[in-house]
């Protein structure tokens, strides 16, 4: 059992722990645990490595990926995914995407646990290219504020990590 404790302080993220520990047999209820519903949408739930926005599923599901996988991008009505992201500490190029469409705000999902970085060098390419307001935010807290700025008619954009 150490050995399990030990690797998920290295990784930093619970699903490899869960994924690695025989032990841990309920891993798919902890994995499903919703976090987010909002039926007016555009995101209408998140759990896990998965959204559901515009009743289109992207992520994690029993069956497989399916959608845009479980890191997004959203913009307006549009979800793509978000290719660029690697690791757990961003930068710039991970972010340009979202820098030429208009944005008053961008909200990043930084992971239900928020294990995702921000470095001010990632911040100050956000803010040099006319992007107002940056939110960091963990991913279920990301999809409210992003449905309420949505809401108000605010040019909103997320990037959003779907694990850890």
């Amino acid at each position: 059992m150490i050995s399990y404790g030990i690797r998920y302080i290295k990784k930093k993220c619970w699903t490899n722990f869960l994924i690695n520990n025989p032990a841990f047999e309920t891993k798919k209820t902890i994995n499903q645990k919703t976090m987010f519903n909002d039926p007016k949408g555009p995101i209408e739930h998140f759990s896990w490595g998965k959204f559901i926005i515009n009743g289109e599923t992207h992520g994690k599901t029993a069956s497989g990926k399916e959608g845009k996988g479980k890191d997004i991008r959203l913009t307006a009505n549009k979800v793509k995914k978000w290719k660029s992201r690697d690791g757990h500490k961003l930068k710039p190029g991970m972010v340009e995407k979202m820098l030429d469409k208009g944005l008053d705000t961008l909200i990043i999902g930084i992971g239900v646990n928020g294990l995702i970085e921000c470095p001010d060098k990632v911040k100050e390419t956000i803010k040099k290219n006319g992007i107002k307001d940056l939110l960091l935010l963990k991913t279920p807290e990301a999809c409210q504020k992003y449905n309420e700025l949505y809401h108000k008619g605010r040019k909103v954009g997320l990037l959003a990590h779907g694990t850890c």
